[in-house]
């Protein structure tokens, strides 16, 4: 089956590796904020952008941003087009 990606496509995978930098706890946070100034900085698409303001307040391991990411990307049917995050 052929599927369509974004030129986007990976985008939200990169705006979680440059939050979460290698080697750093699992156990390391970051606010929603933090993510909303860094995504803004990355000038992500504006679809890319409502994935990131869907996120709920709070603060945010990996594992929990990922989670939370792919949830509202399968929500919109996005996922094969812009990419899921681990």
């Amino acid at each position: 089956m052929f599927e369509v990606r974004s030129e986007d496509y990976g985008e939200l995978q990169r705006l979680v590796d440059a939050l979460f930098a290698p080697g750093v706890s699992a156990r390391a946070a970051v606010s929603k904020i933090d993510i909303l100034v860094r995504a803004d900085a990355f000038d992500l698409n504006d679809d890319l952008i409502e994935v990131i303001e869907l996120l709920p307040s709070g603060s945010f391991t990996r594992t929990r941003l990922c989670d939370q990411i792919n949830s509202i990307l399968s929500g919109h049917g996005w996922g094969s087009y812009y990419g899921t995050v681990e």
